[in-house]
């Protein structure tokens, strides 16, 4: 409790208010732990809980979540947190929001849902877009007109040129019944359409719905690439370490597919990828990117907790296949510079002893033996 200074110590909510508009997460666990209510509203009723929901601190919000968060909380304007995260576009927020229960459709004093705020308030950009297309899938009413104005969400995005937000509602709008929503869910996130996955999430499709290769949603959009369609089932609490037949997860196939930009939306999952899963080689994602030159995918894994020495069922780590199955070319000698500044070890041999030196130096790959040599 060092942290804690006197005045903090008099005042615990109020201060524990002060720390969530700082995100000052180490001292608001404290204060929490000392006593601090996560629903305490200062005058201006803002509490710890509102103010995570509205400045899109996750970590924050889970902590609040985790100490009896009532999400039912109104704020001045008699909105939930669910409108307020809506307003800023903070779609992962809005995600977890609609995951604990928020009332989709409450409607504020201003006459607004959280998806009119999404369109009157939001710009449609891409942050907007994924938070229509999750209210959606949450089962938002899309035909509800604001109260103010008697104007449906539709016209609403209309009247701001807000155009990808327009044909998502108006595909809600027209949609028809869909008959097996877990087979649809499937198929939509196979090609990447995001719409149709929030449309068969919406008809009570499972998030985790598996294919006959034990394959679910987020693994196939992971595995196209499909990131709008991965933003929306990630926001919505698809798990990025669920085991195919093949024993592939969403995060190990970004390892296949050197995709920085998915490795990205799964490390901001919650909770995020277990970097200890194995594919069915024994090895992580780092393995397969450094065997098939993915140098931005290696330059972005080695700066999380993945372990860059692991050895694989065939004996060889990353700075082995990027050596053993590499061609020697720039990406490779790019690889290997970013493994060894990452503390890659290069004297871990294969099964026989042979070194990443040793292999370099009988392929020709002058570069590479340089590197290693002074590794």
């Amino acid at each position: 409790m060092s942290e804690l200074t006197e005045q903090a110590l008099a005042d615990p909510d109020q201060a524990l208010i002060e720390a969530a508009w700082q995100n000052d997460l180490t001292l608001a666990k404290a204060l929490i732990e000392y006593g601090a209510d996560v629903n305490y509203k200062d005058g201006t009723q803002q509490s710890a809980y509102l103010i995570a929901t509205s400045e899109g601190y996750r970590d924050l919000l889970d902590l609040t979540f985790q100490h009896g968060a009532d999400v039912a909380s109104l704020d001045s304007y008699q909105g939930t947190g669910l409108i307020r995260s809506a307003e800023r576009g903070h779609a992962n927020v809005v995600g977890r929001l609609l995951q604990a229960g928020t009332d989709v459709d409450h409607v504020n004093r201003l006459g607004w849902t959280a998806l009119h705020e999404a369109i009157i308030l939001g710009s449609g950009a891409e942050r907007y877009v994924d938070t229509v297309r999750i209210l959606v899938a949450g089962g938002a009413d899309v035909e509800l007109p604001s109260a103010s104005d008697n104007i449906p969400p539709l016209q609403h995005a209309e009247a701001r040129s807000q155009t990808v937000v327009a044909n998502t509602l108006r595909k809600t709008l027209e949609a028809a019944p869909i008959g097996d929503p877990d087979g649809e869910v499937l198929a939509a996130a196979l090609v990447g359409d995001a719409d149709r996955l929030a449309l068969a999430l919406r008809a009570g499709a499972k998030i985790e719905a598996k294919d006959n290769q034990q394959r679910t949603p987020l693994l196939l959009a992971a595995t196209g690439d499909h990131l709008d369609a991965a933003r929306v089932l990630v926001a919505l609490g698809a798990d990025v370490n669920a085991l195919d037949g093949r024993h592939d997860t969403p995060w190990l196939v970004t390892g296949v597919t050197g995709s920085v930009a998915m490795a990205e939306v799964l490390l901001a999952a919650i909770p995020g990828p277990d970097l200890t899963i194995l594919n069915r080689f024994g090895g992580t994602s780092l393995i397969p990117a450094a065997d098939r030159g993915h140098v931005e995918y290696v330059r972005q894994i080695t700066g999380t907790d993945v372990d860059i020495d692991h050895v694989n069922d065939l004996g060889w780590t990353a700075l082995m296949e990027a050596v053993l199955l590499g061609d020697g070319s720039q990406r490779y000698q790019e690889i290997v510079a970013i493994l060894l500044e990452a503390g890659a070890d290069a004297s871990i041999g294969d099964r026989g002893g042979i070194t990443p030196l040793q292999y370099a130096s009988d392929k020709g790959y002058k570069p590479i033996v340089e590197l290693l040599s002074g590794a």
